[in-house]
């Protein structure tokens, strides 16, 4: 079976290359971790006007979708280019809002999906199970916290915090605020959220791991020992081809999910989240021993993805809670003892 992307797809992912080229993307990310929000304002302006933030809502809040594949290949090249911003939370919170409107709770949707979807509005999410935390509140318009079987909208946040990525900067929804919606629809609305939320963030990982793919490849042929390139060596090659082939398996696995991500369970969203996170890493791990003492330098463009690949590893979950949904449950003899005390 061909599994490819289509023209116009591919299309939609050379004309965000263009733009998110043009629009030096490094100086963005690094004024955004100082806390100057401007550039990366200016970029967000320019997404919304290709229309990525129109593609989880569907054609009643002025959206055209939910298109979940278009998603991904949205977010590969936002994390190639180290956009910075909220910008998985913003589509989770689409998401949310979407699911909310679906199960009959159409208040908060009709109210703040067009904003979200016309790009004016920035929203930032906390969700059960994810931590405390939520991403560039300072920035965000929305602060949405869905509590148990409770979404409100936070009158504000904490103190913001530094995180292991500049670039992601932390902080606690405060306490009360509005309440948009509650009972068991919250709850579901939140479940399908994540789902998006991983999808988005595996893709993420997926442009990531590629961005220090490319720019590794490149440094080790302009870098010499020995008179020679450092990339004509054995075991440097070998080190790539497998940072490739980890990359190459996630992809589809990413875009399968994608294709899947309406369907029950959890195992596609949960391997593409753990595939493409985990080459992301490993391409990380690389891109810093082959760079030598250079990649070590927060100077160096490098550090960008370096720590954004680190962030995105646990970010909405750790590696091993999504493995353990992908992963079929263990056959269980007869007599053996289930529940929270067995080990799968």
């Amino acid at each position: 079976m061909r599994f490819l992307l289509d023209d116009e797809r591919r299309a939609f992912a050379r004309s965000l290359d263009g733009l998110l080229t043009a629009a030096d993307t490094p100086a963005v990310a690094r004024a955004w971790a100082a806390g100057d929000h401007a550039p990366g304002a200016a970029v967000w302006r320019r997404l919304a006007d290709t229309g990525v933030f129109t593609l989880v809502a569907g054609e009643e809040y002025e959206g055209v979708g939910p298109l979940p594949v278009d998603v991904a290949v949205a977010f590969v090249e936002l994390g190639r280019h180290a956009v910075p911003g909220p910008l998985v939370e913003t589509a989770a919170a689409a998401a949310l809002l979407t699911r909310l409107a679906e199960r009959g709770v159409t208040g908060p949707a009709k109210r703040l999906l067009p904003s979200l979807v016309a790009g004016e509005a920035r929203a930032t999410l906390a969700l059960p199970g994810t931590g405390p935390y939520v991403l560039d509140a300072d920035a965000a318009s929305l602060v949405l916290a869905v509590e148990a079987e409770q979404v409100r909208l936070a009158p504000g946040h904490a103190r913001v915090r530094a995180s292991l990525d500049p670039a992601r900067r932390l902080a606690k929804p405060l306490p009360g605020g509005e309440v948009l919606a509650s009972g068991p629809v919250v709850a579901e609305a939140a479940r399908w959220a994540l789902r998006w939320a991983a999808l988005a963030t595996a893709a993420q990982c997926l442009g990531v791991g590629t961005a220090l793919l490319d720019r590794t490849v490149a440094y080790v042929k302009q870098r010499t020992q020995f008179g020679v390139p450092v990339g004509s060596f054995q075991a440097v090659k070998h080190r790539l081809a497998d940072v490739l082939v980890g990359l190459e398996f996630a992809r589809p696995l990413v875009f399968g999910a994608a294709v899947t991500l309406h369907e029950e369970g959890w195992g596609d969203v949960a391997a593409a989240k753990v595939a493409a996170a985990e080459a992301a890493y490993r391409s990380a791990r690389a891109a810093l021993q082959l760079h030598g003492a250079i990649g070590y330098s927060s100077a160096y463009d490098l550090s960008l993805w370096l720590l954004k690949a680190r962030a995105l590893r646990g970010a909405w979950g750790s590696v091993g809670h999504w493995r353990g949904l992908a992963l079929p449950p263990a056959p269980v003899s007869p007599g053996e003892p289930t529940g929270p005390g067995r080990l799968g």
